[in-house]
């Protein structure tokens, strides 16, 4: 069974025998230590997320603890950084200043051994519950946009995303291609084989289509069976190029389906559109002309693409 990784503490501290003895006392508690010898570069280890927890000395070179921490306040806003000031300054009035500047918490010198694990301890506690508080809001975040099936964008989120991207593409004056995709004859799968089959082929093409796509491409679900996927930078050659690879991926492999002897052939039918960024082009005109192109390429005959001819380009 591994151990959970060590918690990491950046020490700033000018003083060479006191930021040996932190360091020592550190490690034998079990932290993993970052030691930094002035206020420069305690700064500068900060910006690169070297720690989360900094003991900071009051008096150093370049940067004082006091303007370390204003500007750790003032500018690590994606993170919580627990800061513990250390300072022979025990006057109250002092006190107040260090935390009034962004510390949490301070420790007199020279430094109590048990005040200082006691300290450490709970700026541990509280990186600890942010973090989890981070990955619960993910978590969350990832239920309200994305289906529960597939994994892809739900509706609201890939419609969203569209509506995001047409406004940088007008903003660019880039291309931007939308694909909408529907399995061909999935009724007849569900009928054939039940819902939990046609789940399977649902997952499997969602696999597939990710596979084959640009890292910056977003794939949805637009709606039963029907995947809308936005293409950024996407130019009318392009287009129909990722259009091609798309419904040969599908249909170039058979599905495997659970309590079946064979494997069973899948296709799917694909229209498209494009945008040059130029003029007026709605949302529900981009998935307009998409979804036409899709029902021409379902009534050719289906297993095929059919693009949309942007406007003013010649058939």
């Amino acid at each position: 069974m591994s151990s959970s990784p060590k918690t990491t503490v950046l020490i700033a501290e000018d003083d060479a025998v006191s930021r040996e003895l932190l360091r020592k006392t550190l490690t034998s508690w079990g932290y993993e230590v970052i030691l930094t010898t002035d206020g420069a570069q305690a700064w500068a280890a900060i910006l690169q997320n070297k720690s989360r927890i900094i003991i900071l000395d009051w008096m150093m070179p370049k940067l004082d603890g006091l303007e370390i921490c204003r500007k750790v306040r003032d500018t690590i806003t994606d993170r919580y950084t627990y800061i513990i000031l250390l300072t022979s300054k025990g006057d109250s009035d002092d006190v107040i200043e260090g935390l009034t500047a962004g510390a949490d918490d301070y420790v007199t010198k020279p430094f109590s051994r048990p005040e200082l694990k006691a300290r450490l301890l709970t700026g541990k506690r509280i990186i600890n519950l942010e973090t989890q508080l981070l990955e619960t809001q993910k978590r969350l975040h990832e239920l309200a946009t994305r289906d529960g099936l597939t994994t892809l964008w739900n509706r609201s989120a890939i419609l969203q995303i569209l509506e995001e991207e047409t406004e940088r593409s007008r903003r660019e004056q880039a291309p931007l291609g939308t694909i909408m995709i529907d399995i061909d004859r999935f009724k007849d799968i569900n009928d054939s084989y039940g819902h939990l089959s046609g789940d399977t082929v649902l997952v499997t093409i969602a696999r597939r289509l990710m596979d084959n796509v640009r890292p910056y491409d977003k794939i949805g679900r637009y709606g039963g069976d029907e995947i809308l996927v936005v293409l950024p930078h996407c130019n009318w050659t392009h287009l129909e190029i990722i259009a091609d690879r798309l419904q040969k991926a599908v249909a170039g492999e058979k599905i495997e389906i659970s309590g079946h002897k064979k494997a069973i052939d899948v296709t799917i039918s694909i229209g498209g559109t494009s945008f040059d960024g130029i003029g007026e082009k709605p949302v529900d005109r981009l998935i307009m002309e998409s979804d036409k192109a899709l029902y021409e390429a379902k009534n050719e005959g289906r297993n095929r693409y059919k693009m949309a001819k942007p406007e003013g380009k010649d058939e």
